[in-house]
Parts: C-alpha cells; sequence; structure tokens
C-alpha cells in the first residue's frame, strides 16, 4: 500500500509518521486489497479547542473510504478515524464475501 502524507498549516512530524505508518501497517496486514491512503494532517481554528483534524481517505475496490476526526491531540484524532476506517473495511469485506 502507497502513504501519502500531507500537514497543513503546521510542521512535518516524524513522530507522527512513524505512528501512521504502524496503524496503516495493521490495516493492510488485514485487508490486502488496499491500494493506497491518503492522508492529511492540519490544524483549524475551533473555540471548544479540538483544533487538531485527521483525515484519512483509502483506495480500493469500490467506492472511497473516508474518515475524518477532530481532536484535541492528533494521535487521538489518527485513532478515532483508523477505527471509523477499520469498521467501513469489515463492512466492504462482508460485502465481498456474500457475493
Amino acid at each position: 500500500m502507497e502513504v501519502f502524507v500531507q500537514y497543513q498549516k503546521m510542521k512535518t512530524s516524524e513522530a507522527l509518521n512513524e505512528l501512521l505508518m504502524k496503524k496503516l501497517d495493521k490495516l493492510s496486514e488485514k485487508y490486502s486489497w488496499i491500494i493506497k491512503a491518503n492522508v492529511l494532517f492540519k490544524m483549524e481554528k475551533d473555540k471548544a479547542g479540538d483544533d487538531k483534524i485527521c483525515e484519512i481517505e483509502l483506495s480500493a475496490p469500490g467506492p472511497r473510504l473516508f474518515a475524518k476526526s477532530r481532536s484535541n491531540d492528533f494521535e487521538k484524532a489518527m485513532a478515532e478515524t483508523v477505527d471509523d476506517l477499520r469498521r467501513q473495511l469489515e463492512k466492504r469485506q462482508s460485502n465481498f464475501a456474500s457475493h
């Protein structure tokens, strides 16, 4: 799986990249049919303090898989986004099995 990471309005983080790659590697091991991941980390102003956003779009057979989470911490936002994608992938895989 190819992974493309972008940082918007912030500096690149090697630690965040490593954590992201570990999580995406787990997904690609379980779901070998994932082709590519586009990841965007960005900061937006938010009065509640949830200003850190993680968006991930996966390329796989069928409609695109997309998840977005907002939190006060990039690691939390990334974990929530990956969990959302995992649920979507499980649903997609059950559709493959039934056809």
